[in-house]
């Protein structure tokens, strides 16, 4: 009997590389197992943990992947073949797929780990269940970093990434929200990931209050009307979040948003960061949907294995 070709994905973060292997027919997991990155070891010994990643897998489904799928922080330059704008920065400026290509012996396809949110929420997620018909999904992930990803119904009907002429497409944290801002670690100043990413409020808070705590604490003593230190932080976000998202939908105006993230979790960024969002929107109203991702820190290595599905 001849065994089905299984899809294999990997997740490559800063910490860890998850990797999981999927049956295509219904797409249950078969194995998911993760290694860590060690990224402070060097580029080389990132490609030996992922090549360590691919025998665990293989050796726990019984079989070696023909083609692979990776999410990677940064995306890959479409002309280049380098990897760039990763915060894992090790990684910029790299070959990541041929250097994978080679070491494992098998077809890579790449892209951004937010465009792996947004495919793995459209095919696995929140997106059949919410709107089965769409013409177009944005995905955020809002957590240590901000990042963002495309997904369009194509023309077979199937969800495809929208990658962009130069690999960049989706890129929201790096639009300029504050011309006078913190420095990126992109080289430019005030991203929407200085001001809304978890890191960023957390350095807000500390600035204003002397003492650094948990976004998920800042956010309790708002709500508790304890601090007015945490509630100027939350309002920050609220204020800031409604002219940063407005952006994308004045140019992409997708039928839906997934907010994801640790930051995309909060609840007062469905209530009242929808209505600040709503005042920026180049509309007499705004349709588009906010919904919460249904997979969670599954989507992005799922989303990956969708890259060869």
């Amino acid at each position: 009997m001849i065994k089905p070709t299984y899809v294999w994905g990997f997740d490559l973060g800063g910490t860890k590389v998850e990797g999981v292997v999927l049956d295509p027919v219904n797409n249950t997991v078969l194995s998911r197992q993760r290694v860590p990155t060690e990224a402070n070891k060097g580029y080389e010994h990132v490609i030996e943990q992922m090549v360590k990643l691919r025998d665990l897998l293989a050796q726990a489904v019984g079989q070696s992947p023909h083609q692979l799928g990776v999410g990677t922080p940064g995306s890959m330059d479409p002309y280049s073949g380098l990897l760039k704008n990763s915060n894992t920065t090790i990684l910029n400026g790299q070959p990541l797929q041929q250097d994978l290509e080679t070491a494992m012996g098998i077809s890579i396809k790449i892209a951004n780990d937010a465009n792996c949110f947004a495919l793995a929420e459209a095919v696995m997620g929140i997106v059949p269940d919410e709107l089965p018909q769409y013409e177009s999904i944005f995905g955020v992930i809002m957590g240590t970093g901000v990042g963002g990803g495309v997904v369009v119904r194509g023309h077979d009907g199937r969800p495809v990434v929208l990658g962009g002429r130069h690999g960049i497409g989706g890129e929201w944290g790096h639009n300029q929200l504050e011309p006078d801002g913190t420095p990126c670690y992109c080289g430019r100043v005030g991203c929407v990931e200085t001001v809304i990413s978890g890191t960023a409020l957390q350095n807000y808070y500390q600035a204003l209050a002397g003492v650094r705590e948990s976004l998920p604490q800042i956010v309790a003593w708002h709500s508790q009307g304890r601090d007015s230190k945490a509630t100027a932080t939350v309002q920050r976000l609220i204020a800031m979040f409604g002219k940063a998202m407005a952006v994308i939908i004045n140019i992409l105006d997708p039928d839906a948003i997934i907010l994801g993230g640790g930051v995309g979790n909060i609840d007062l960024l469905h209530t009242e960061g929808v209505a600040e969002v709503r005042k920026y929107v180049f509309n007499n109203r705004m349709d588009t949907k906010f919904l919460r991702p249904k997979l969670g820190d599954s989507a992005g290595v799922f989303g990956a294995a969708m890259l060869v599905a």
